[in-house]
């Protein structure tokens, strides 16, 4: 079984919500069904200090900045995150924008998986322990490994800004 879908989390000043707005519907982030255009967003205090070599939207280099911005949340088609990044990072005003994409649940997928296959072919309760406690740590060693590498592949391409 493999999810098409992920959520996006956007955090961005209140002012540049309807441009974000937009530039999702353009890229068809937020489809669910027969309805488009569907987020939510919850106000939220953001706080950061810019470092030498930026050039800040809010704030001032060296000083700590605390702001109130909104945490927008939206759902996206696996094969749409590349696309809806672009278009986030065209409207977004920030130089290093905090867009988390959130993968669903696929770890429990596959343990689920692996215990169905598990007991149908397991002779013994023991060996289906063993079995099962195997593919835990496995499933768990690839979850981790997975997600560190999609993690590292976005924040170079937020940071590279491509």
């Amino acid at each position: 079984m493999e999810f098409q879908y992920c959520k996006m989390e956007i955090f961005l000043p209140e002012s540049h919500l309807a441009a974000l707005q937009k530039a999702l519907q353009d890229v068809d982030a937020g489809h669910i069904g027969n309805y488009d255009s569907c987020l939510s967003y919850s106000s939220v205090t953001g706080t950061w200090r810019p470092l030498s070599g930026t050039n800040p939207y809010i704030g001032t280099q060296g000083e700590i900045s605390s702001e109130p911005e909104l945490k927008v949340e939206v759902t996206v088609r696996v094969e749409n995150v590349d696309r809806t990044l672009a278009a986030i990072k065209a409207v977004h005003p920030y130089e290093a924008p905090v867009i988390n994409v959130i993968t669903s649940g696929r770890l429990y997928v596959l343990i689920v998986e692996g215990m169905r296959s598990m007991f149908k072919s397991s002779s013994s309760v023991a060996t289906g322990i063993f079995i099962f406690l195997s593919m835990i740590l496995s499933a768990l060693v690839w979850a981790f490994i997975k997600n560190m590498y999609q993690v590292v592949l976005r924040r170079a391409f937020l940071e590279s800004r491509i």
